[in-house]
């Protein structure tokens, strides 16, 4: 320990000889000269000079002012420290020195850490928010810009010969464009597009860096880094960031840091990317399993209605089609039917169905042969499924509509006469895809001008509502229903049906529902083109 000189003025000579420490202790004075100091502090200030104001370091000279605030810190070379006064009976204060460079540097570690989570949270939130593949982009390059770098850059792979591309600038304005053979002149970029891992930032020359890169106004790049977008199974993409001259290059940390928002990024992506992929398969599939939009067809009215289940929301098993004539059928063929169960697995079923009576209609002249043909078919499949279903063939005769009507295990069509009645067509047999043999019977019907045949599923007469949502709408209602549509044409006769039972139903639960009209049209009819499109009628 170093002498102390006399300093009887101060009142504070052996203050730190009396009391071992430690620690290094510094004596000030009430003026702010050092009035003694142990061994380890004359160490720890080599230029602190008894009877001299403290030279350095300037927190812990200016500390004497004011004593009583409590602790005070501050760096001392590369190190950290906190001084803890002690106020001395003659005046001056004793500060104590305590290195806390490894706490303060754990803190430090455990704020940034901390923070970097905090960032991870948000990004995962903000990415998973959306299942779209562009704005997915979006968000990753805005996070990056803000979080990562000074502006960053997200290349998608895709089979075409242009890869899009999204960058976040220096200011956060996001710029879409396209980008495709021009990967290949930056170092690692390439590798990273197809998932290897990323190439060291220390390793890529920022002078390199082409000008498709670089933001408009950006500047001298310092530093670049390229990391892989990791998806499920295939690469998303690659991450580009950019740092200014005037920044600290990217650390190791930096990169790992990346690499971890990076895998949070891509897997998004890739989400993003698969779900465009089913949803695009889906409505492709759909296209072809949803019913037809109907039309007016050899002078003949017809008109549809669906709603699927809430279950299924777009596809379910019940389903209707209208086949013009042809050579093969000279008359116009109707199907409505309704697969065992809905949904998808419903909907698949359907597609086979209307495929094969597709194939079955140059024998629609004969409604049970068509229909056995169909049995046999459906029996021969590994689906357990079955169907019920009614065919009706349609031709004009002068002004009126003759129908062919054959139910196979379905509710008969109702009638819909001029008069104010609704009777139901002498029609029935087997359901399809069950027994080895089935049995159908087929009725005649003739439609006045203005008259209309319903066909409709299981899913109007069984739905549920009313003032306690447990009654079924019932034949009945349906039948009360119709007799206020006589007269109307095909598409009034189904959007009033549809309308009464969307009000019965109400936010209950219901199965699917098809309705299908076939009108005997009112007055003379003069189709247009070749007789399939809407026509004009006169009284």
């Amino acid at each position: 320990m170093s002498a102390s000189p006399e300093s009887s003025h101060t009142g504070t000579t052996g203050v730190v000889g009396a009391v071992p420490s430690p620690f290094p202790v510094v004596v000030m004075d009430a003026a702010g000269h050092v009035a003694e100091l142990n061994g380890a502090a004359g160490a720890l200030l080599p230029h602190a000079r008894v009877g001299e104001a403290l030279p350095s370091p300037d927190w812990l000279a200016a500390a004497h002012r004011d004593p009583g605030t409590g602790p005070v810190s501050g760096t001392l070379g590369e190190a950290f420290f906190s001084a803890h006064p002690s106020v001395l009976s003659g005046g001056g204060t004793a500060w104590w020195l305590v290195e806390e460079t490894a706490h303060r540097t754990a803190v430090e570690e455990l704020a940034a850490e901390r923070e970097r989570t905090g960032f991870l949270a948000e990004a995962s939130s903000a990415l998973l928010a959306s299942l779209n593949l562009e704005r997915c982009m979006e968000v990753t390059a805005r996070l990056a810009a803000d979080h990562l770098a000074d502006a960053a850059l997200v290349i998608s792979p895709t089979s075409a010969r242009k890869l899009p591309m999204v960058l976040c600038d220096q200011h956060g304005r996001l710029v879409h464009s396209t980008v495709s053979g021009a990967v290949q002149e930056l170092p690692g970029l390439p590798e990273a597009l197809r998932g290897f891992p990323p190439v060291p930032s220390r390793w890529i020359d920022p002078a390199t860096a082409p000008d498709w890169l670089v933001p408009e106004g950006f500047g001298e790049v310092g530093s670049l880094a390229i990391t892989p977008l990791p998806g499920h199974g295939v690469p998303a993409g690659a991450l580009i960031l950019l740092r200014r001259a005037q920044q600290a290059a990217f650390s190791k940390s930096d990169e790992a840091f990346a690499g971890l928002f990076a895998a949070r990024a891509g897997a998004a992506m890739s989400a993003a990317r698969l779900y465009a992929e089913q949803n695009t398969i889906t409505d492709t599939l759909m296209r072809d399993l949803l019913p037809p939009t109907l039309q007016q067809v050899e002078g003949v009215e017809f008109a549809g209605g669906y709603r699927a289940s809430v279950d299924a929301e777009r596809i379910g098993g019940d389903f209707y089609d209208v086949h013009p004539a042809s050579e093969d059928c000279p008359e116009s063929l109707t199907v409505l039917g309704d697969v065992a169960g809905k949904g998808l697995e419903a909907a698949v079923l359907t597609g086979k169905i209307r495929n094969t009576l597709q194939a079955l209609l140059p024998m629609a002249g004969d409604h049970g042969q068509m229909l056995r043909l169909l049995n046999n078919a459906l029996r021969s499949s590994h689906s357990t499924r079955f169907v019920t279903l009614v065919l009706a063939s349609a031709r004009r005769e002068d002004r009126d509509v003759v129908l062919r009507l054959t139910s196979a295990g379905h509710f008969p069509p109702l009638i819909v006469r001029q008069g104010g009645t609704v009777e139901a067509a002498d029609t029935g047999g087997s359901l399809i895809g069950v027994l080895p043999r089935i049995t159908t019977r087929t009725a005649e019907v003739r439609l006045a001008p203005g008259e209309t045949c319903l066909l409709y599923t299981d899913g109007v007469t069984e739905a549920k509502g009313g003032p306690l949502g447990d009654t079924m709408f019932g034949e009945g209602r349906l039948r009360r229903a119709l007799l206020e549509c006589a007269g109307m044409p095909a598409q009034a006769v189904v959007e009033r049906v549809q309308m009464l039972v969307d009000e019965w139903i109400g936010d209950g639960r219901h199965d699917d529902i098809a309705v299908l009209a076939i009108t005997a049209p009112r007055g003379a009819h003069l189709s247009a083109v070749n007789g399939t499109t809407p026509g004009r009628y006169t009284a």
